[in-house]
């Protein structure tokens, strides 16, 4: 590389994929390439930061399951937070996550029977959604954030955010 262009400390975030929205990934052809369990984070991912489910995400899951794959939530929040949502779109999860550290992303693979080569991993942060399941071998997605409206120390994350996926889109070409 030359200089001025090493952005390898960078790339340890970069997602596999960085899509507009969860709802907008064409699963089909996914479950046709032979991937065979996804992994979600819930808050911004799939609805609005601490938001119930609602008929969007109950019908994506269920469109999901019907296809074929496991499904599983994976939150770094708390079991009250959690185990609502989860009930209602019906999926097993592990709350208390602790992402973005693999042990919890090669449990939820464990659960599923799924494996690295056949595990999906969609979230909406790159420093502890994307970075733990990278860390664990996993294909990533990451989502722009349904809601802007968010806790404080994510709100500081997001700004380190930008500044890795301002190297990664311009990698890409897409600046």
């Amino acid at each position: 590389m030359t200089a001025g262009k090493d952005y390898g400390m960078l790339e340890r975030f970069y997602p596999d994929e960085y899509v507009d929205s969860a709802y907008g990934i064409d699963y089909e052809k996914l479950y046709r390439d032979g991937w065979r369990g996804i992994i979600f984070d819930i808050d911004n991912t799939l609805v609005p930061h601490g938001a119930p489910a609602d008929r969007r995400s109950i019908a994506l899951i269920k469109r999901l399951q019907k296809t074929g794959f496991r499904v599983m939530m994976l939150s770094n929040n708390k079991e009250p937070r959690v185990k609502p949502f989860c009930d209602t779109v019906g999926t097993p999860y592990l709350y208390k996550a602790n992402k973005p550290f693999p042990g919890s992303y090669r449990k939820a693979m464990e659960r599923m029977g799924t494996t690295e080569k056949t595990t999906l991993f969609i979230g909406d942060q790159l420093f502890t959604d994307i970075w733990g399941a990278k860390r664990t071998g996993i294909r990533t997605f990451l989502v722009r954030p349904i809601h802007p409206k968010e806790e404080i120390q994510i709100v500081l994350k997001r700004f380190l955010e930008k500044i890795v996926l301002y190297f990664y889109e311009k990698e890409r070409g897409k600046r």
